[in-house]
C-alpha cells in the first residue's frame, strides 16, 4: 500500500534533490578521504602554507607592497562565494559552521532541479571541492584569516531557476577564479604560489568541464567583462592572443563581482558590504 510518504518519494523533483544531496555526500566523503591519507587537493599540508609568509610581502606592478596574507584572505573571499553558490545548488542549504567558522551570511539561491546527472554529479563533485578551498584557506591562514563577507546569490538574478541558469553563473564564477589566481601569482612566493597553482589548476578543471557543457547544451552566455572569452564553437578555451590563460588584477576581479567598473567601488553585486581584507577597491 501506498501511504503519503511513499507519495511523496515518488515525487520526481523531490527524488532528484535527495540525489544531489546524496551527490555532494559521496563527493565531499571521497574528497576527505584522499586527504586523510596524505593526498590533498593542495598539495601540501595547510599548516606549512604560510611557513615564512606571516609578515611576507611582494611588490605589485605599481610598486606597491603586499603582504601575502592580504592575497590568500583575497582568495578566501572568493572561495567563500563559489562554496556558498554550489552548497545551495546541490544541497538547497548554505554552508555550515564547521566551514566557514561562524553562522553562514549567505542569502539567496535554491536547490536546482538538474536534467542531466552527468551535470548534477559534477556540480557535487565542485560544491565539494569549493569546500574544501574554504577550509583550506582558513586552516592555512589560521587567526588572520577573514570572517565569511555577506553574500547575495541572487545578486544577477540568475543561477537557480535551471540547469542553463546554473552552468551561465558556475561559468562565470570559474573562469574568473582561474583569472584571478593567475593574476596574483606575481604578488605570491614559495609555498603560497605552489598552493595558488595547484588552486588554479582545479578551478581550471571545473571551468573547462562547465564550458564544454555550456556549447554542448547551446547556451549562449555573457561576458563578464571586456577580458573575458564566453565559450562558443570557436572558443572552447579562455586564452589570450599567446594562447595564455586569462589574468585578471584583484581589481578586475572585484569590478566582476561587485557588478560595478567603477573606480573606487568597495561593495555591490554578490557582496552587498564588500569583501573583507585590505584588498576590497576596485
Amino acid at each position: 500500500m501506498f501511504n503519503k510518504d511513499t507519495v511523496m518519494d515518488l515525487d520526481p523533483v523531490k527524488a532528484e534533490q535527495e540525489l544531489n544531496l546524496l551527490r555532494y555526500n559521496r563527493a565531499l566523503a571521497r574528497r576527505s578521504f584522499i586527504k586523510n591519507i596524505g593526498m590533498a587537493g593542495a598539495g601540501v599540508a595547510a599548516g606549512a602554507m604560510l611557513v615564512g609568509c606571516g609578515s611576507g610581502s611582494t611588490t605589485n606592478a605599481q610598486g606597491a607592497t603586499v603582504p601575502q596574507t592580504d592575497v590568500l584572505n583575497f582568495a578566501l573571499n572568493l572561495e567563500y562565494l563559489e562554496a556558498e553558490f554550489y552548497s545551495m545548488a546541490v544541497t538547497g542549504a548554505a554552508l555550515s559552521s564547521s566551514v566557514t567558522g561562524a553562522t553562514s551570511t549567505a542569502t539567496g539561491g535554491a536547490k536546482v532541479t538538474f536534467t542531466d546527472s552527468r551535470v548534477a554529479d559534477i556540480a557535487a563533485e565542485i560544491s565539494a571541492d569549493e569546500t574544501l578551498h574554504v577550509k583550506y584557506l582558513r586552516s592555512a591562514l589560521g587567526a588572520s584569516a577573514v570572517a565569511e563577507p555577506v553574500i547575495n546569490l541572487n545578486a544577477l538574478g540568475i543561477g537557480f531557476a535551471s540547469q542553463a541558469q546554473f552552468l551561465t553563473l558556475a561559468r562565470a564564477f570559474e573562469d574568473t577564479g582561474v583569472s584571478a589566481y593567475a593574476g596574483a601569482a606575481t604578488l605570491l612566493t614559495g609555498n603560497n604560489l605552489q598552493a595558488a597553482a595547484q588552486i588554479l589548476a582545479v578551478e581550471a578543471y571545473h571551468a573547462g568541464n562547465i564550458r564544454l557543457y555550456l556549447i554542448q547544451d547551446s547556451i549562449t552566455v555573457p561576458a563578464t567583462d571586456s577580458n573575458d572569452v564566453p565559450p562558443t564553437e570557436q572558443h572552447f578555451f579562455p586564452t589570450d592572443a599567446n594562447a595564455l590563460a586569462i589574468k585578471r588584477t584583484p581589481s578586475q576581479v572585484l569590478s566582476i563581482v561587485y557588478a560595478s567598473s567603477t573606480a573606487g567601488t568597495k561593495s555591490g553585486g554578490f557582496y552587498p558590504n564588500g569583501v573583507n581584507g585590505n584588498i576590497n577597491t576596485v
